[in-house]
């Protein structure tokens, strides 16, 4: 994920002696059950409001529980303000991800990496090399956020274009991106996670190889062979779909010039918001050399001059813009609407943090994370508590921050008890906490990635194999007992 302007790893976890498991429960039985009912009756449009309506409601019992449980409604609010703070970093790189995809289409950015990728990719190894490109990138960025912005939306206008189901094409990219989401010393989760249960950050990178690599592989394998069986009817002809890129846009490899700027600065630690603004101004400037009919088209006016040209690249920035070509399947890729695009996401983001703030207060989330330690008392039931109330917690809080941190403080004691190198905590906060967050609609990642790629999330769920099968990969070693490292190791 993204860097946050909060420290969330400061942060203390609050407890509230006076509330039992069952009313800390009661919020989510509550939420799970109004979100299912609405997702049943809305499908997937549920995310273009209801669903965001329907946190505020959770949000609203969860209020109701603490008021009986004398927590004092300033102090709720107070706790869903830090939590809306701690995601302004993250709305405004969903902003600017949005102004991104508005000037390196007018430029011709996209349409030129699809372009080129059509005659590259074939359907028999798109998917696996989906996976392979998204690890490197998030690996150098240390960012499955920009990985997604950048060479994920690319790649799902190439599947677009070649026919591949887009469910199974996000799987593949965030399958990839979660990869070095996890691995990447640059990532903030990576230096979270070890910072919550005691131990270094290449300590940790390096004992987290040990179930992320088998995860990797088995996910590789998996793409290869639906590649295998894909129908290719989307590659045995791509002439046409070339000939109306070409026909629409000024396709030249100096284009490429602009994405791989924008890779290099967030390799050299430069802050995500600066990099995607250069890219953004980069993909104006390239717009109005490369592509001047098509700001002059985007701006409505007759005759490209200063005003127009200015007009035409804030129109692509700000709000609705299309491409037309002959093509009606490109006419609907080559389409974006800037920064109001991403307006729908905000608003989920801004929703689910006001419940996770308001369990949080009440401190429900404490008290569910004790009663999930509680339950098991073996090291491999230590192991699944963690697993779980990271689950638990990426549902509820709908922050993979939170279901970093949250369990991190919780169970620290309870490895050192057990003997347990820090490292085992650490690598169970990634392998549950951050990667799952991606599969639930209304957490800050889930919805991000959705709205990014313009997949829903029960779309590509099903195919995101890598983040689902790295909580069942950790608690398989702690069942069998591989490499679980003691503090008498160390």
């Amino acid at each position: 994920m993204e860097n946050s302007t909060a420290n969330p790893e400061n942060e203390p976890v609050i407890e509230n002696r006076e509330l039992n498991i069952w009313e800390a429960l009661i919020p989510v039985f509550a939420l799970i059950g109004m979100l299912a009912f609405n997702v049943f009756v809305f499908g997937d449009d549920a995310l273009s409001g209801s669903n965001q309506f329907i946190l505020l409601l959770g949000g609203g019992v969860a209020a109701i529980v603490g008021y009986f449980n004398k927590v004092k409604f300033d102090f709720m609010i107070d706790e869903v303000a830090k939590n809306i703070q701690s995601t302004a970093g993250a709305i405004l790189i969903l902003l600017m991800v949005g102004a991104l995809a508005g000037t390196w289409l007018i430029s011709g950015i996209i349409p030129t990496m699809i372009y080129y990728g059509l005659q590259i990719l074939n359907p028999t190894i798109f998917l696996a090399a989906c996976v392979i490109i998204c690890s490197v990138i998030s690996v150098a960025t240390g960012s499955s956020w920009t990985t997604s912005a950048t060479v994920g939306i690319a790649l799902i206008g190439i599947a677009d274009a070649l026919g591949i189901s887009l469910g199974m094409t996000a799987g593949a990219i965030l399958s990839g991106a979660y990869f070095g989401d996890k691995m990447s010393p640059l990532s903030d989760t990576t230096n979270l996670a070890p910072a919550m249960a005691g131990t270094d950050l290449f300590t940790h990178i390096k004992y987290m190889a040990l179930t992320t690599v088998p995860t990797i592989t088995i996910t590789l394998i998996a793409f290869i062979i639906i590649g295998l069986n894909l129908d290719t009817s989307g590659s045995t002809d791509t002439s046409a779909i070339l000939n109306s890129i070409e026909s629409s846009f000024t396709i030249t490899p100096w284009l490429f010039l602009v994405p791989v700027v924008v890779i290099f600065l967030i390799v050299r630690k430069t802050s995500p918001l600066v990099a995607l603004l250069i890219g953004t101004l980069m993909g104006a400037v390239a717009a109005l050399i490369v592509q001047p009919n098509i700001v002059l088209a985007v701006s409505g006016m007759d005759d490209l001059n200063f005003i127009s040209g200015y007009k035409g690249i804030m129109n692509a920035i700000t709000v609705d813009t299309a491409v037309e070509t002959d093509s009606e399947a490109l006419n609907d890729l080559f389409a974006s609407s800037g920064m109001a695009g991403m307006l729908g996401t905000i608003w989920l983001i801004i929703c689910a943090m006001v419940f996770g703030g308001i369990m949080e207060a009440i401190g429900a989330l404490a008290r569910i994370s004790k009663a999930l330690l509680n339950m098991f008392h073996t090291t491999f039931g230590l192991f699944a508590s963690t697993v779980f109330s990271c689950l638990a917690l990426n549902v509820t809080a709908s922050d993979q921050y939170l279901a970093i941190v949250v369990p991190g403080k919780m169970f620290d004691k309870a490895y050192k008890d057990k003997g347990l190198a820090p490292e085992n905590l650490s690598r169970s906060l990634e392998d549950s906490g951050t990667v799952t967050s991606v599969l639930v609609p209304w957490n800050t990642c889930g919805a991000y990635h959705s709205g990014v790629l313009g997949v829903p999330v029960l779309s590509y769920a099903g195919y995101a194999f890598f983040n689902y099968l790295s909580p069942f990969m950790t608690l398989l070693f702690a069942a069998v007992g591989i490499k679980i490292k003691m503090l008498s190791e160390k």
